[in-house]
Order: structure tokens, then sequence, then C-alpha cells
């Protein structure tokens, strides 16, 4: 099924790729909107008085908490020059640019840790099983069957990592933001000039 081309580059990828902070810097770039699905999950967890990985694992049994996460990325698809950082901003948002950032999930629990000490919006994350390298790694691993479980149950979705998925692919272990973000907006500009 063909799309019309919308104003929206999404971003999904691998925990700790760097998502956020570069979704954040390709929309400063491009002077549009910053969104995060990631942000509103926290929010979600913080106001239940959760870990997020805990909401992850209430997800399973919990619908309404999903329909909340969809009904957050299919405001944004009604929106234009908006970049938003979101596992399924894919299959919500068909119609956008597709970035998957890659990260191998041993240095990603190194960022992640690092990620803690300067970051507010991982407050949340702060809890006995989150404060090393290890336990950050085994958090990866269990939210990523988690998501896969749920999402194939609710959207058919085989794999929401499977990097057929989208119209870019980064590796964020061998560049620094600045340089994925510029071939995000290089790949994008490129994209809507097809």
């Amino acid at each position: 099924m063909a799309y019309m081309k919308k104003s929206i580059i999404t971003i999904a990828g691998s925990l700790g790729g760097g998502k956020s902070s570069t979704a954040e810097l390709v929309a400063k770039h491009l002077g549009y909107t910053h969104a995060s699905t990631g942000d509103f999950m926290r929010e979600m967890a913080e106001k239940r008085g959760v870990s997020l990985s805990m909401l992850g694992s209430m997800a399973e049994n919990d619908e309404t908490i999903d329909k909340a996460l969809d009904e957050y990325n299919l405001d944004i698809g009604k929106m234009e020059k908006v970049v938003l950082d979101s596992r399924l901003g894919f299959y919500f948002i068909p119609s956008s640019y597709k970035v998957f950032l890659d990260l191998n999930p041993e240095v990603a629990a190194e960022r992640i840790l690092e990620d803690k000490k300067n970051n507010p919006n991982r407050k949340n994350e702060s809890s006995e099983s989150f404060d090393t390298k290890e336990s950050i790694k085994d958090s990866i691993i269990s939210r990523l069957v988690s998501e896969k479980k749920r999402y194939k149950s609710l959207y058919g979705i085989e794999d929401h990592i499977d990097q057929k998925n989208f119209d870019l692919v980064l590796n964020t272990e061998i560049m620094s933001v600045e340089e994925v973000s510029q071939k995000i907006v290089d790949g994008y500009t490129k994209w809507q000039q097809e």
C-alpha cells in the first residue's frame, strides 16, 4: 500500500541507542517539534509509582497501557513537522520517514548506566535492579521479549526491530549523535524529494 509522505520522522531502535537525544537534535536542526513515546511512558510509570520495566510487564495484562501509547502515536501522526522517537512510530505512522538506531545490548547498558547520572528522564529507572551494567543488560533483554510478545499479540507485528521496516538503519555505536543526526537529515531530505 502506497502512502502519501508526511513531514514526520519516526525514530525507533535498540534500548539505549540514542533515540531521544538524536530525535531532539534532528528536530532542532529542521525546526520541527520533538515528541517521545518513551517520555510519555515514563510519565505513565511515574503516575502509577512503578519502574519503566514494571510498566512494560504490567502492559502484558493491561491493554489500557498500550492503548494510551497507541493514541499518543496516532495523535502525533495527525501533525506535520514532527520528529517522534517511538518503538512503533513506523507502524502507526507508515507515511513517515522511518529510522532505526541499532546498538549492541552490552554497549547500550553502559550508555544507560552513564545516562542515569545526568538524565532526569531516567530517574524513574533507579532501582536496585537497574544499577549495574549486567542488571541493565538483563532489563534490556527482558523488555525486548515483553515488547515482542505484546506487539505480536496486539498488532500482528512479528518483529518490531526487523530492519526491513525502516527507510534508514544506523549503528549508533560507531557514530556520534551529531553524525547520526546529520545522516538522518540528509536521508530525510533525499526521501522527501523522491
